[in-house]
């Protein structure tokens, strides 16, 4: 085709912008013809490049219907890959469009048209009397066409791949965004919930009303930054419920069980057999200093810990073969029990990694007993802050309850 349109048929204006697109489209054609377009080749298959430009239309301010109108047009064209070095252009008419779009009227398609040709997406190539067609030569090789270009679509498709992209991440950042509010405002609830029923003393009534206002307003489309700003405010919010309800508990309620097991077991002959913190043996177990009890020597190998506290496994894809394994599938649990990084930061800092890693396998054994996983482990962080908490006395009432 040695001449295409640049202007618009009647009265349809032509905008400075759309005028200096046209000239740099130009341009880059004739350097990738020219084969100085590096690694620009101009070339995209139709719909990968369809498929990204509907998750990144967003960014381009291109709604759903002028996606369906792009993709009708696209649709004209006879190969599967777009080559932006020459002009690419489809001639349907308004009524064809109007099939391939399911039914969309022709106005409607008018302005979609428009918003592509503004977005910078298609040219218009308009004929003398407006008309869509192609003129063919003696071989059937079209040598005139008048209608839409697709050519600024397939040169944008660097562009339009990165732009997918980067709305995939925002997407997935959104939803853990969500995901973490959603189960603050759970956690925050049932804790609050349970304080009532108890009759526990606190400021309950408060806090059921402080949780009121951040949980209005969570609508599907809220921004990245307000959810974030939600996050931490329900963090805060969460942190004081916790400790109101822990500040509520008598002495004996804050015992329990395993701690009694501790009381006992430390006024006794202590079982050696339990590590808190170390270096792996050449045998598989760990040797460590004991943090309540710093003279003391205990080892405890992988394979009798994943028979004390087996659960740990099910967070794991190919099962725990190692103390990494061990490591990563208790952050992994973490997370599922509600508690937050910073608690889970302070309480290896203060514990160790193995010891803190070992204290969440048995909070998913004790699993409903525990009613604030995230209030318990901050407790035990302060304890072993003060060299006064020992992990063993709990692995002991366990593996007692299993014999």
């Amino acid at each position: 085709m040695e001449h295409i349109a640049t202007t618009p048929f009647g009265g349809g204006r032509i905008t400075a912008r759309q005028f200096q697109r046209q000239r740099e489209t130009a341009g880059r054609q004739e350097k990738l013809r020219a084969g100085k377009g590096g690694n620009d080749t101009g070339r995209a298959d139709k719909w990968q490049l369809m498929r990204a430009l509907t998750e990144a239309r967003a960014a381009y301010g291109i709604g759903d219907r002028a996606i369906s109108v792009l993709e009708a047009l696209v649709s004209f064209t006879t190969t599967r890959e777009l080559d932006g070095s020459a002009p690419i252009i489809v001639f349907p008419s308004n009524r064809e469009l109007s099939v391939r779009t399911r039914g969309i009227s022709p106005a409607t398609i008018r302005r979609h048209l428009a918003a592509l040709v503004e977005a910078g997406m298609i040219f218009r190539r308009d004929s003398a009397n407006g008309k869509r067609f192609c003129r063919r030569d003696d071989n059937g090789v079209i040598e005139d066409a008048f209608g839409f270009d697709l050519a600024p679509l397939a040169l944008r498709a660097t562009e339009i791949l990165e732009a997918a992209e980067a709305a995939r991440a925002e997407e997935r950042a959104i939803r853990a965004l969500r995901s973490e509010v959603t189960l603050h405002q759970r956690d925050i609830t049932k804790i609050i919930a349970c304080a009532l029923e108890e009759g526990r003393a606190g400021d309950w009534l408060d806090f059921k009303a402080r949780l009121a206002t951040m949980t209005t307003g969570l609508g599907r489309r809220m921004r990245r930054d307000l959810l974030a700003w939600r996050r931490d405010k329900l963090i805060t919010l969460r942190a004081e419920v916790e400790n109101a309800y822990l500040s509520s508990l008598s002495e004996r309620e804050m015992s329990g069980n395993e701690l009694q097991n501790e009381q006992h077991i430390q006024n006794t002959k202590t079982d050696h057999s339990f590590e808190l913190n170390g270096q792996e043996n050449t045998d598989g177990s760990v040797t460590v200093s004991n943090l309540a009890v710093p003279e003391q020597k205990m080892a405890i190998s992988l394979d009798r810990l994943m028979r004390i506290c087996p659960q740990i496994a099910d967070y794991t894809k190919d099962g725990i073969r190692s103390w990494n394994d061990f490591f990563a599938a208790a952050d992994l649990a973490r997370s599922m029990l509600g508690i937050t990084p910073d608690a889970w930061r302070k309480a290896k800092a203060a514990m160790g990694e193995q010891t803190a890693a070992v204290v969440i396998t048995v909070l998913l054994e004790r699993g409903e007993a525990v009613r604030s996983p995230g209030g318990y482990l901050r407790n035990l962080t302060e304890k072993a802050q003060r060299a006064a908490f020992s992990i063993y006395p709990m692995l002991q009432a366990l593996e007692r309850s299993r014999a």
